[in-house]
C-alpha cells in the first residue's frame, strides 16, 4: 500500500532556517526602548558588554557591541535600572533570542538595589559590621564545619585545601545556597554545625550572578551569621562578589579556597619552625650544661688541691713528732706515741673523706638546682600558667559576650521603633527636594510653584511637581490612606 502524500505544510524546515525566520519576524518590530534592571552583566577583553535585563518574573539577555560601549558617559552595574534602545533578534549559533542594544542611559535605581542598600545602611547602624566585633580565627581548630551544598564545587575545594595544608576533622553541614528555601537551609546548617561541636565555620558558595547570592543577603541569616557563637569564614562568590553576610563574618575569604587556607595553618611550615625552636632549646641546655660542668670541675679541682697540701702538711708534722719522740721518750712512751699519732693519721684521713663526700653532696645539688632553672622546666612552668590564664580569658569572654549580647538586643529594639522605613510602613511619606541640596521638606512654606520634589513611601519612590500652594492652619492628622493622594 502507498504511502499518503506528504503536504507541504508537513514538510519538516530545517532548525537553521526556523531561527532565520524567527529572526526575521523579531526584526520586523523595529527600534524598541526597554526598561528594566542588571541581573548580570560581564565586559570580556573584547570591549562588549554582554547583560541581562529583568522586570519581576522575566530575564532577557542583551549584547551592546564594543562601538557602542566606548560611547557610554556611566559604569553600568549590577541591581542598576536602565532605559535600553536597540533591536530585538536571534543568535543563529544557540537560537536564542537577544535584545541588540545600541544605547544605555540610567533609570533610576533598581527595588532590588534599593532594597539591599537599605538594609545595608539599617544594620551597619546597628553594629553589625563593626571591625571591634571581629573575633580572631583559632590557631589550631580541633573541627572545621562548612556549611554550604555538598553537591557544589566549593566543597571539595575546602575539602582538599584542608587535607593538603593542616589535615583537620570537617563537618560538613549540607543546604541550599540558592533558592527561596536557601536562607532557612542555611541558618538551620549554621545551627546544626555549632551544635555539633565546632571550633570555626566556613559559610558560602562559589561564584555566580547577583542574584545567585542573594540568599546571603536576607535580614535573618546575616544576623545569624553575626551572632554565631564560633568565628565565621565568610567565603561567598568570587573577588568581585560583596555579600552583607562578608561584612557580618569575622573573616572574609574571595574563594572557598581562600577560605580553608584561612582555617587552618600550613603543617610543613610550623613543623619546620618546631624543629628550629627545638634546635634551638637544645642548644641552651648544652650551652647551660657545659657551663655547670666547668664550673664543677673547676670546684673538684679546687678542693682537691686543698686536700692534698692539708695531708702533706699534716703527714710531714707527723713524721716530725715522731722523730721528737723517738729522741726525747723511751721506746714504750715512743710505741704509744706512735700509737696516738696513727689514730690522729686515721682521723684526719677520715675528716678530709667527709669533706670530701659533703662536697661532691653539695656539687650534686648545685647539678639538680640547675637541671630545674634550665629551659625546659621553665618551659613547663610556664605552659601551667598560660593554660590557667587562658581559662580565665575564656570564661570572662564568655561573660562579656553575654552581656553585650543583652545590650545589642535592647538597642535593636530602640532602633526598630525609630526608623523612618516602620514610619513608611503605617501609611506616612517623606518629601525631599530634588533641586539644589537634596533635603527634606516639612512645611508647606517651603515649597513654590513648578517646583520638583519626590516623595519616599513604602515600596518606591514618586517623583511631582509643584502646580499651586494652599497656605493653611494645621488640620488635624489625616488618616495614612489620605497623606498622599
Amino acid at each position: 500500500m502507498a504511502a499518503p502524500p506528504t503536504s507541504s505544510r508537513e514538510q519538516p524546515l530545517a532548525v537553521s532556517e526556523v531561527v532565520r525566520l524567527a529572526g526575521r519576524t523579531l526584526d520586523e518590530l523595529g527600534i524598541l526602548w526597554l526598561e528594566g534592571e542588571i541581573s548580570q552583566i560581564s565586559r570580556p577583553a573584547s570591549g562588549h558588554v554582554y547583560f541581562s535585563l529583568r522586570d519581576q518574573n522575566t530575564v532577557l539577555p542583551a549584547v551592546l557591541w564594543a562601538r557602542d560601549a566606548a560611547r557610554l558617559r556611566f559604569v553600568p552595574e549590577p541591581g542598576q535600572r536602565l532605559r535600553v534602545r536597540g533591536r530585538m533578534g536571534v543568535y543563529d549559533r544557540d537560537g536564542k533570542m537577544q535584545l541588540y542594544a545600541d544605547f544605555l542611559e540610567p533609570a533610576g535605581q533598581g527595588n532590588a538595589a534599593l532594597a539591599l542598600a537599605l538594609l545595608k545602611e539599617k544594620l551597619a547602624a546597628e553594629g553589625l559590621f563593626a571591625p571591634e566585633k571581629k573575633r580572631p580565627l583559632p590557631r589550631f581548630p580541633r573541627r572545621i564545619g562548612v556549611v554550604t551544598s555538598k553537591t557544589g564545587a566549593a566543597v571539595h575545594d575546602i575539602i582538599r585545601t584542608i587535607q593538603r595544608r593542616f589535615p583537620t576533622p570537617i563537618l560538613i553541614a549540607d543546604c541550599s545556597v540558592q533558592g527561596p528555601a536557601a536562607p532557612r537551609q542555611i541558618m538551620a546548617a549554621m545551627a546544626m554545625a555549632v551544635r555539633a561541636g565546632v571550633d570555626v565555620l566556613i559559610v558560602g558558595r562559589g561564584g555566580g550572578a547577583v542574584t545567585d547570592l542573594s540568599a546571603f543577603n536576607v535580614e535573618n541569616v546575616v544576623r545569624t551569621v553575626s551572632r554565631c557563637p564560633v568565628p565565621v569564614i565568610s567565603a561567598v562568590g568570587h573577588e568581585i562578589d560583596l555579600s552583607l553576610c562578608d561584612l557580618a563574618a569575622d573573616a572574609r575569604a574571595s574563594t572557598p579556597t581562600a577560605a580553608a587556607e584561612l582555617a587552618v595553618p600550613v603543617a610543613a611550615e610550623i613543623q619546620q619552625q618546631l624543629s628550629k625552636d627545638r634546635r634551638r632549646l637544645d642548644r641552651e641546655v648544652r650551652m647551660h650544661l657545659d657551663r655547670a660542668r666547668m664550673d664543677l670541675d673547676a670546684r673538684l679541682r679546687d678542693l682537691s688541691v686543698h686536700l692534698g697540701r692539708s695531708t702533706i702538711r699534716h703527714r710531714a708534722t707527723l713524721r716530725e713528732l715522731e722523730r721528737r719522740l723517738h729522741v726525747l721518750h723511751p721506746r714504750q712512751q715512743l710505741s704509744e706515741q706512735r700509737a696516738a699519732l696513727s689514730s690522729a693519721e686515721r682521723t684526719l684521713l677520715q675528716l678530709g673523706q667527709s669533706r670530701l663526700a659533703e662536697a661532691r653532696a653539695t656539687l650534686r645539688e648545685l647539678e639538680r638546682r640547675l637541671e630545674l632553672r634550665s629551659p625546659r622546666a621553665a618551659l613547663a612552668q610556664r605552659g601551667g600558667a598560660l593554660a590557667q590564664l587562658l581559662t580565665r580569658h575564656d570564661a570572662a569572654m564568655r561573660e562579656r559576650m553575654a552581656s553585650q549580647r543583652s545590650q545589642l538586643a535592647m538597642l535593636a529594639g530602640r532602633l526598630a521603633a525609630l526608623s523612618p522605613l516602620a514610619v513608611l510602613e503605617r501609611g506616612y511619606s517623606v518629601v525631599r527636594s530634588v533641586e539644589g541640596e537634596r533635603r527634606a521638606l516639612q512645611k508647606a512654606s517651603q515649597l513654590a510653584p513648578k517646583m520638583r520634589f519626590e516623595v519616599q513611601m513604602q515600596g518606591g519612590v514618586v517623583r511631582a511637581r509643584v502646580e499651586s500652594i494652599h497656605l493653611e492652619p494645621l488640620a488635624p492628622t489625616p488618616e495614612p490612606d489620605d497623606v498622599l493622594p
